[in-house]
Order: C-alpha cells, then sequence, then structure tokens
C-alpha cells in the first residue's frame, strides 16, 4: 500500500547537479523551523551530513532556482546560499532537529522521494514499450511499402515487347511459299 504525498511537497523537490534534493528554506518550512535554526543545527552536526547527503548551492544555482521556484523568491535578496539536502539528507534533520514534528515530516520527505523515484520507474517502463512499439511499427511500415510496390507492379498495364528499329530477321519463322 502506498501512502500519497501532497503534490505541494513533492513539488518542492528539484533537480541539481544530477540529484533530487530539497532547499533549506522548504525543509524549514514544512519542519517548522527558521532556516537560521535548521542550519545551525546543521552546523552543529555537520559529521552527520557529509556531501552526498547535503551541499551548499553556488551563486549561479541560486539564481537558476529562484528563476523557476515562483515560491522561493524571497531568496533572491538574500546574501547567503541556500543548502540542498538529499533524501538521505532530509531524513538525518529529522533526526537532529528532534520534535514530533520533525519526525512527521521526515517520514512524509522520504514518502514524497520514493513516489517520485516510482513514477520515473512508470515512465521509464512506458517509455521502453513505446520504443520496441514504435520499432515493431517500422518494420511493418517497411512491409507495408513492399507489399505496395508489388501491388503497383502487378497492376501496370504489360508493355507489349518492342520490335527493334531497323530490318531484324525472322529466323524462327516458317519460309514463305512463293508462287
Amino acid at each position: 500500500m502506498s501512502v500519497l504525498v501532497p503534490q505541494a511537497v513533492i513539488n518542492r523537490i528539484l533537480q541539481l547537479r544530477g540529484q533530487r534534493v530539497m532547499l533549506d528554506a522548504d525543509l524549514a518550512e514544512l519542519y517548522g523551523v527558521t532556516t537560521k535554526r535548521l542550519n545551525e543545527q546543521v552546523k552543529r552536526n555537520i559529521e552527520r551530513f557529509p556531501e552526498d547527503f547535503m551541499f551548499q548551492l553556488n551563486a549561479e544555482e541560486k539564481t537558476e532556482v529562484v528563476a523557476i521556484c515562483d515560491h522561493l523568491g524571497q531568496l533572491k535578496y538574500s546574501r547567503s546560499l541556500p543548502y540542498a539536502f538529499t533524501e538521505h539528507g532530509a531524513l538525518m534533520l529529522g533526526n537532529v532537529l528532534k520534535s514530533s514534528r520533525a519526525v512527521e515530516v521526515s517520514l512524509l520527505v522520504v514518502r514524497a522521494f520514493v513516489q517520485i523515484r516510482e513514477m520515473l520507474s512508470a515512465h521509464k517502463d512506458i517509455a521502453a514499450k513505446l520504443d520496441q512499439m514504435e520499432r515493431k511499427l517500422s518494420s511493418h511500415d517497411q512491409a507495408i511499402a513492399g507489399l505496395i510496390d508489388a501491388i503497383r507492379q502487378l497492376m501496370a498495364p504489360a508493355t507489349p515487347a518492342r520490335r527493334g528499329i531497323g530490318f531484324t530477321a525472322n529466323i524462327d519463322s516458317k519460309p514463305r511459299n512463293k508462287k
């Protein structure tokens, strides 16, 4: 049985550096704390957040994210660069923040990541089936084109054998009787 995650949570998952992540501002809002408090807890427990759990955006990535996500408009004026948390980093935040809400939100966030993975997997399966159908249809198209050519050749009027230009002796015919 799969639990449906609110679309608002799924919409906050971004693709950065080839990974699906959530930004610190979005996670802070979900966890019910300020972004400053969330980042303080991360810094106090930095050993729990290796590179594959969390990374800091560069200025270009920050600009791109602000342009793409309307809800991150306030981030545009912030001097600090936001942190991005992978699925494991978001789960670790729940352990670091230590509240009942943090536990609930951690589960919700993990379920959102899982739901996205399942959707992507389903899309890959559908894409593979479409490719397979396209290949089949392509071979059918070639076979149909061959049949149409053969039918056209059969339908074309037979061209009578032409006599060559000039005198030709008909050796096979019987000689004419002269009277």
